[in-house]
């Protein structure tokens, strides 16, 4: 290993007591045969996964292994943390372990075309020292699962997902099963070593195990970076080593001595330690380099056994990225370029209907399969009946179709010299396709709803939007739990998993003792959550966490937020007429009433911590460069939420609006920013891109 990533020489990895009392009674020449094999199958595993330069046959690889099995299984005490044996899993767990990051696992911002790339390199110079001049390496992005893997003294010792960058799921004995994955790393490694990486499945792989899927008559996994999450999730480890995962290691997190001076040098001391890189990445000498780069993989990555949706741009020498810095969210010296999203064309068989959480009713493209993006797409939103009908979207039709941002499919338009003549346009529904309840059109909107609040398929999503981070913060009750629970009757509301036990819980597939009894903790601490996440895990329309943080702040209490007249809520900045009535009106609902008696008889918190009235702005001593101004925000931003932005400007004396009109003063526009910013175009108001409001609004806090 680099010079750079070492402190000292490797320290002897010791054993327990146990193990090193056992060993006393195995002969020398079988302990010397074993660390041989261990070496020499560590050796073919480089040679194979990380420089892609393998020296034996899969056969005589396997004769190896099968050796080390056996002289491990006439000496057990042989068997170590690090032997290859153990990549093939252990027993079934119960559950993943939350930890925390050290270091946080920051996102990073897009970007979507070559301005904006060039706006990029725009802030990170003027972000520099005078005189100092940023050279870079582009990286493909890979389409995966982010990761860190944990070393010391040079034994793999931790693996952990994501999560929400602060902690994430421990999933060690799944990552122990990717052979690409070195147990021990080369040369002389440091006390500490934690890499970053995206673990991936190759496309490749994925064919093989659908054809193997196929062949035993079961319906054909998605796409790899599904694949990739759910395999990483599983509750076997010796599941989990039949797909063959990979990992792309690309950055140092901590390391415990001196670090290397630059990314492209860090790149280079990971290979020497055996972890894999990608073997794509270029080092540019500005941002006109970086642009040709980019257009080169735009056309080149069909060509590619991985997925990959863009770029990852980043700053080469460490002291200007610790000069650059970072958000709370992301570092300013790296972005993301997402390549544009690819058009496919297919057949659509049906148009089916889904059933939201407040009973939106939603068609549903059921296409014949076609390669997008990477991933093979069988269904396509087509939003609401009215853009179904404005499209002139029928059964029968040859369609377009594209991934928004690569991600979610939608329908772009029908190919009408294609129609056969015999295509008619969708009937509009009448009834629910889940509960077969009674469905109405909104007066003043445009979709149509299921009214029956029993029905199964809005309780599910009305389950997992009140379980969600955002809301009460349930750990552990995810969409396949959710199913089970509405399936078998075990909660017919929303108060009903405040009455979920141990052995209703041990009944559920997948649910041991440990993760049930993890749930019903999980459960319990939702309980004294603020009002403000209750108000928005309840789904009442229009109410989403900036405006539920609103009605909290002002009311305080739930009860007498319930007690309060349209008229008065309607008097609150950023309420009005329309959104009050939607809350007056699921709280004069008696259904909804039983389920507050029901939540505040489980013990569930009503209040919020240091609420009183206002419905203004802050009054504290504070700057307000934003006094007196109204903002409206739409489109895809890439640093902060809508409703952080709402709430900057609220703290800086401003008004944040719903709609463009002729007293918006401002514009903040994101990427798709659509109708809003015609308006907005229309009337003259200013638009702002999200670092001109940064400017405008001050540092944050």
């Amino acid at each position: 290993m680099a010079a750079t990533l070492r402190m000292r020489r490797n320290r002897p990895m010791g054993y327990n007591a146990a193990v090193m009392t056992g060993t006393r009674s195995i002969p020398a020449e079988a302990r010397e045969r074993h660390a041989q094999l261990k070496a020499e199958i560590e050796r073919h595993n480089q040679l194979y996964y990380v420089e892609a330069a393998p020296e034996i046959s899969d056969r005589a690889f396997d004769q190896l292994m099968s050796e080390l099995e056996a002289l491990e299984a006439e000496h057990p005490d042989l068997v170590s943390p690090d032997s290859p044996t153990q990549r093939v899993g252990g027993e079934p767990v119960e559950g993943f372990e939350t930890v925390e990051h050290a270091v946080p696992m920051l996102s990073i911002d897009n970007t979507y075309n070559p301005e904006e790339l060039r706006a990029f390199d725009g802030r990170v110079r003027r972000g520099l020292p005078p005189g100092e001049t940023p050279k870079y390496v582009a990286e493909l992005k890979f389409d995966g699962v982010a990761i860190s893997l944990q070393y010391r003294d040079g034994v793999f010792v931790r693996a952990a997902t994501r999560g929400d960058g602060t902690r994430g799921d421990d999933v060690t004995a799944n990552a122990r099963t990717i052979r690409s994955v070195p147990l021990r790393l080369l040369d002389s490694p440091p006390p500490l070593l934690e890499a970053r990486g995206e673990v991936l499945m190759r496309r490749s792989e994925l064919q093989r195990i659908n054809a193997e899927r196929e062949a035993r008559d079961e319906p054909p996994l998605a796409n790899p970076r599904n694949t990739t999450a759910g395999t990483l999730k599983l509750l076997d480890p010796r599941e989990a080593a039949k797909r063959r995962l990979d990992i792309v290691t690309y950055d140092v997190a901590a390391v415990e001595g001196a670090a290397p001076g630059s990314h492209w040098r860090t790149l280079e001391a990971l290979r020497e330690c055996g972890l894999p890189t990608s073997g794509h990445a270029e080092w540019c000498e500005d941002i006109e380099e970086v642009l040709a780069v980019c257009a080169k993989w735009e056309q080149k990555r069909a060509e590619l056994d991985f997925e990959t949706d863009g770029m990852v741009v980043k700053v080469d020498a460490a002291e200007h990225r610790r000069h650059l810095g970072a958000t709370s969210k992301a570092p300013r010296w790296a972005i993301a370029y997402k390549f544009p999203a690819q058009v496919g064309r297919t057949k659509l068989l049906n148009i089916g209907v889904q059933v939201g959480k407040s009973g939106a009713l939603t068609p549903v493209a059921e296409m014949e399969p076609v390669p997008l993006a990477g991933t093979i797409v069988r269904r396509a939103t087509l939003h609401n009946f009215e853009e179904l009908d404005r499209k002139d979207v029928r059964v029968g039709d040859t369609i377009e179709v594209q991934k928004a941002g690569d991600i979610i499919p939608q329908v772009l338009r029908p190919v009408l010299e294609l129609r056969p003549p015999d295509a008619q346009p969708h009937a509009l529904p009448t009834a629910c396709p889940v509960c077969g309840g009674e469905v109405r059109k909104d007066p003043e909107g445009v979709f149509i709803r299921c009214l029956n609040v029993a029905c199964p398929a809005q309780l599910k999503e009305r389950l997992e939007h009140f379980a969600s981070r955002g809301a009460m913060d349930i750990e552990g009750m995810g969409p396949a739990l959710i199913e089970q629970l509405v399936d078998k009757e075990l909660v017919t509301d929303i108060a009903g998993v405040y009455t979920l036990d141990t052995k209703a819980l041990e009944s559920l597939e997948r649910m041991g003792k440990k993760s049930a009894a993890n749930l019903l903790a999980a459960l319990e601490a939702s309980k004294s959550q603020p009002l403000r996440r209750l108000l928005f895990g309840l789904g009442i329309r229009h109410v989403g966490s900036h405006v539920a943080r609103l009605l909290a702040s002002r009311y305080g209490d739930l009860d007498a937020l319930m007690a309060a007249p349209a008229a008065e809520l309607a008097e609150i900045h950023e309420i009005g007429g329309a959104l009050a009535q939607s809350v007056v009106d699921f709280f004069a609902d008696p259904r909804n009433r039983a389920l507050i008696e029901k939540l505040r008889a489980h013990g569930l918190n009503f209040s919020e911590p240091g609420a009183g009235p206002s419905d203004g702005p802050d009054d504290g001593d504070g700057a307000q460069p934003l006094a007196g101004k109204t903002f409206v925000v739409t489109g895809a931003l890439q640093r902060h939420t809508r409703d952080e932005i709402h709430e900057r400007i609220k703290a800086l004396g401003g008004r944040a609006s719903g709609s463009v009109s002729g007293k918006t003063d401002y514009l903040v526009a994101g990427e798709n920013a659509g109708s809003k910013r015609a308006k907005a175009e229309e009337l003259g108001v200013t638009i702002l891109t999200e670092d001109e409001f940064e400017a405008m609004a001050g540092p944050g806090p």
